[in-house]
């Protein structure tokens, strides 16, 4: 049996033995099956389960991706129990299941596993920490899941990956010109230059140049909705104030759909760490708390469909209708929550978007500050976001450029961060400060940045090729004009007593907008305090109000 080092690390967690006790009252969940040696329970990328609890003989858990390699994770023994994030999410398993002499299991499916999780509290949290385990190690070993090809510094991998990667999904890259196997896929498929990068799904599929809607499909993240299906609630976005009224909702036995655009946890799922948390006195990454909640989400049944943006919400019929972008499907919500949050602003630079992803970038994950090495960066923005990206970006560059256009941070960020950056000596801040012009060419991306001084108007040219940009965003409420819902100059979402016309008597809740049934949360309402703490209260009293409504409707 081969164990890897996380399950070395934490064996007792990943790979938990239920008690004959445990196992009985397992029982009322599932049925009973049987496989002969050699047997495949489950294949990657195809087979949906909810959980295998093995009785007799054992399983075999060996990775597998579409390339056919496979080696073995672990066996599980009579006790032990077959599953991870991909079942409770109910996507497709991402690892392959073989009989080892003659099986006998108790088998669950995905809504018996939930079912399970909620009524044995104790036992459900030994499971799911066990899920979460396992899909770490998935990702930490990168012998299984998707497959990307093609040559490093591609620029669509960089989009590719920081999906995969935001999303918690298991993928390696190989570069043709140094692996035998990515080689000899690109001698048969011959792919030209618009083909790059090529795809391998778990199942086999091979994709050239897939968009991340392709991926979705591909990995179970994205998957078919129906139109005839009529949801109690639908969120608009999975930043922590979506995710909160999905997770309060379904909760107390509301349906719930989410639609999110790139990855839940939003833009705070960028945060390398949030400090000021209620309950995490050392803090906490913006990448953790997003994945708890998600998790949370899927253990009482939301359904989650990523990447799903919404094109348009239709209010002239009942229940309310929402178009996801690309799809002629619209979907039936008796209630809409928008949370859809805000979409990253850009400084106005001629050939900004040349250098998207090839230089530029509108988030520090671990993923951007791996590129980083020992080259110094530019980070532009005076917010908390900004400083608590220049404090982790110092821990992987040689130097950080902190521009800000203001003469101090101190009426943008809090004390705490602007003490930490004036302690951290390979931070630099430049006051009155700007970019002015990129340089450089699509084969090679960003090389070169020229920052003015606005004090002195004198240009410097740095030779930079990584430059951060956070200087706050727009509200996404372009695509809500087909539904009238009232929103403010600056294109925020007036919600209650703020709508035209609202008074003590109207009846309005505090988080509805001025299209009945229709609410908004998080940042993109008007007013909104923009803090994790401040969305994620709004996400579960907004729950309190669609009870409200939907009683009124009754």
């Amino acid at each position: 049996m081969a164990i890897y080092d996380t399950f070395k690390n934490r064996t007792d967690q990943a790979l938990p033995k239920l008690a004959p006790a445990e196992i009985k009252r397992i029982q009322r969940f599932g049925k009973l099956v049987c496989f002969q040696d050699g047997e495949q329970l489950f294949e990657a990328g195809i087979s949906y389960f909810g959980m295998y609890v093995v009785l007799k003989g054992a399983i075999c858990i060996s990775r597998h991706d579409g390339l056919g390699n496979e080696s073995i994770i672990t066996e599980h023994g009579p006790g032990e129990f077959a599953g991870e994030i991909s079942q409770l999410a109910g996507a497709p398993t991402l690892v392959n299941g073989h009989a080892i002499g003659q099986v006998e299991a108790l088998t669950l499916s995905i809504e018996s596993l939930r079912a399970l999780i909620i009524a044995e509290a104790e036992l459900g949290e030994r499971i799911v920490r066990a899920f979460i385990i396992r899909r770490v190690e998935q990702i930490e070993n990168k012998d299984g899941g998707l497959v990307l090809v093609a040559a490093p510094g591609h620029p669509s991998m960089h989009a590719l990956q920081g999906w995969l990667n935001s999303n918690g999904l298991p993928h390696r890259v190989l570069d043709p010109r140094e692996d035998e196997q990515a080689r000899a896929l690109c001698e048969h498929y011959q792919p030209q230059t618009q083909d790059w990068p090529l795809v391998v799904c778990p199942n086999g599929d091979v994709k050239r140049n897939p968009s991340i809607v392709t991926l979705g499909r591909c990995l179970g993240t994205l998957p078919e909705l129906s139109p005839d299906d009529i949801w109690d609630v639908i969120v608009v976005g999975a930043g922590p104030a979506g995710l909160a009224t999905a997770v309060y909702a379904a909760s107390e036995g509301l349906s719930v759909l989410v639609l999110e655009t790139r990855a839940y946890g939003g833009q705070a799922a960028a945060s390398a760490r949030i400090e000021n948390y209620l309950g995490f006195p050392t803090g906490i990454s913006g990448g953790a708390l997003a994945g708890r909640a998600f998790v949370q989400s899927q253990k009482f049944g939301v359904k989650m469909a990523i990447p799903a943006p919404a094109g348009r919400l239709l209010c002239d019929t009942y229940p309310l209708q929402v178009e996801m972008c690309g799809s002629l499907t619209l979907l039936q919500g008796r209630t809409v929550v928008l949370s859809c949050g805000a979409r990253y602003r850009r400084p106005s630079l001629a050939n900004l978007r040349q250098f998207e992803g090839k230089g530029v970038y509108y988030w520090a994950s671990p993923l951007e500050a791996g590129l980083c090495g020992s080259e110094e960066v530019i980070l532009v923005g005076g917010g908390n976001s900004a400083g608590q990206a220049a404090v982790y970006l110092s821990t992987h560059s040689a130097k950080v450029h902190m521009l800000i256009r203001k003469d101090s941070l101190a009426s943008t960020m809090s004390s705490y961060l602007i003490e930490r950056i004036a302690a951290t000596p390979n931070i630099e801040l430049h006051t009155e400060s700007e970019i002015v012009a990129l340089e450089g060419s699509d084969e090679e991306g960003l090389q070169q940045v020229r920052v003015r001084d606005n004090r002195s108007r004198l240009e410097t040219d740095y030779d930079i090729c990584r430059v951060f940009l956070f200087i706050g965003a727009d509200p996404n409420t372009g695509w809500l004009g087909d539904c009238g819902v009232e929103v403010d100059d600056k294109g925020f979402i007036l919600t209650g007593y703020d709508v035209p016309g609202a008074c003590a008597t109207s009846g309005r809740a505090g988080l509805e907008t001025s299209v009945p049934g229709v609410f908004a949360i998080g940042d993109v309402r008007a007013n909104s305090t923009k803090r994790v703490a401040a969305a994620v209260g709004e996400g579960a009293a907004v729950v309190s109000q669609i009870h409200g409504f939907l009683a009124s409707r009754r």
